[in-house]
């Protein structure tokens, strides 16, 4: 392998454990922050009411992709979301086995409270960076994922 491919794999090793590294602790904070409202509350749990927020009645493969997790695990999250009254499924006119997940009242209630603590964490996250460094780092990361993407 040539020294500036070399160079460049190590590079973006270091860019995926340092994103790794970000997340973990975003996580953290956040979940300590949860904690304090409602300890039955997970990160993950909170993480697909977030998702809903934004895409409310999105199924759960669409979920699943979202959170780069496996579609069972989806599916327990789920459910305990439904248990919970936080979310409900509906199933599509045209096809009874997909089913769209919605976010129910109470479960808008609690994306109302969290969402900003974790905006706030963002935001200090990302400190005095300015937005065209935040942007240009997002196409970054997009990009060497759709090149994962395309690999066989």
């Amino acid at each position: 392998m040539p020294a500036e491919q070399n160079i460049i794999s190590e590079l973006a090793l270091e860019l995926g454990l340092a994103i790794n590294e970000m997340k973990s602790r975003l996580r953290q904070k956040i979940q300590t922050r949860i904690n304090e409202y409602d300890p039955d509350l997970s990160f993950e749990l909170i993480e697909i009411l977030g998702i809903l927020s934004r895409s409310n009645g999105i199924n759960q493969q669409e979920i699943s992709s979202k959170v780069s997790k496996d579609k069972s695990s989806i599916t327990y999250l789920i459910n305990n979301l439904v248990k919970r009254e936080l979310v409900e499924r509906v199933e599509y006119k045209n096809d009874r086995r997909n089913k769209q997940i919605f976010l129910t009242s109470k479960g808008k209630q609690i994306v109302e409270t969290v969402y900003p603590w974790a905006l706030e964490l963002y935001r200090k996250a990302a400190g005095d960076l300015h937005e065209d460094e935040i942007r240009n780092a997002l196409l970054l990361v997009k990009k060497m994922t759709a090149h994962l993407e395309n690999q066989d």
